[in-house]
């Protein structure tokens, strides 16, 4: 099993890929105006990049997020100096994303909508994708014969897969979902402890436009939130690897298909440090044993 550590980018997650990449893109093609601000509704990860890259180039940023996401994600938020919209949790996410495209729409915010836009998985399909080639093949551990990711926006699991899929036509693409919101399976939203995944409902990124998943994931796989909590904390004990609870989703998800797969690839999508107040404590802070862009 190879796992993509996505921790130690600027601000601790995979989402930094996405949102540089989509303001970037953005203002090349005239989407994106100067003075212009900036909606998203996010879980966390993706609300902190977007709001750090976006005072980085001088727009302000609202974020909606569920009431229920970790006391330090809303924290860090406010330090970067985002408006900070709640919404209940009972609401969730369809909740966040009907007031983020009511204030788009009313106020010409721009709206990034990482859940439909395509440059989420173009980002991640030159990007994120390319450097797993690039790491297994210096690793000599090709090919690749499985790569599995939680579905949040489902950017991960399509643009790597679709990158994947070229150089290896017989890859298996799996989808990880929690075991109390696996919507993607066919079973009803709820509430549960994996922040990043599973936002009750099938995002446009993994949808087939008519009511399925996209023909690309060839499975999906139920991980618990307790179960993903405890096998973070798990690997932080024994190797180091100070990882978030969605990390621990997709190590177990990798270990079930390492039962049929010779080389299984995964993602960490960021660090400890915002599930603290949930348990999730590992070491000090900047004791990590990460390297920039590591795969371990």
């Amino acid at each position: 099993i190879f796992a993509k550590l996505e921790c130690t980018n600027p601000c601790g997650s995979i989402k930094d890929r996405i949102a540089l990449y989509i303001l970037e893109e953005s203002e090349r093609r005239g989407l994106l105006q100067k003075g212009a601000r900036v909606i998203e509704a996010t879980s966390g990860n993706t609300g902190i990049a977007f709001a750090y890259f976006a005072k980085q180039k001088g727009y302000e940023i609202t974020i909606v997020m569920p009431e229920n996401m970790t006391e330090e994600r809303k924290q860090i938020l406010r330090n970067l100096g985002a408006d900070l919209i709640l919404c209940s949790k009972e609401g969730g996410f369809a909740e966040a994303v009907e007031i983020r495209d009511r204030l788009a729409r009313e106020k010409n915010y721009f709206n990034p909508d990482q859940f439909s836009n395509p440059l989420n998985v173009e980002c991640h399909y030159k990007s994120t994708g390319q450097e797993i080639l690039n790491q297994i093949e210096a690793q000599g551990a090709g090919p690749i014969d499985a790569f599995v990711a939680g579905v949040g926006t489902g950017g991960t699991l399509i643009g790597v897969g679709r990158k994947l899929r070229m150089v290896y036509p017989e890859v298996c693409i799996a989808a990880v979902e929690p075991a109390e919101s696996a919507v993607m399976s066919g079973k009803s939203p709820g509430i549960h402890g994996i922040a990043g995944i599973g936002d009750g409902f099938i995002p446009a990124i993994v949808s087939d436009g008519a009511g399925g998943i996209d023909p690309l994931i060839d499975e999906i796989i139920c991980i618990g939130s307790e179960e993903a909590k405890e096998v973070a904390l798990a690997l932080a004990r024994r190797h180091g690897y100070c990882i978030g609870i969605s990390s621990g989703a997709n190590y177990l998800a990798a270990k079930e298909l390492s039962r049929r797969f010779r080389t299984v690839v995964t993602v960490f999508p960021d660090g400890y440090a915002k599930y603290q107040s949930q348990g999730l404590v590992h070491c000090e802070t900047g004791q990590c044993p990460f390297e920039q862009d590591a795969l371990v």
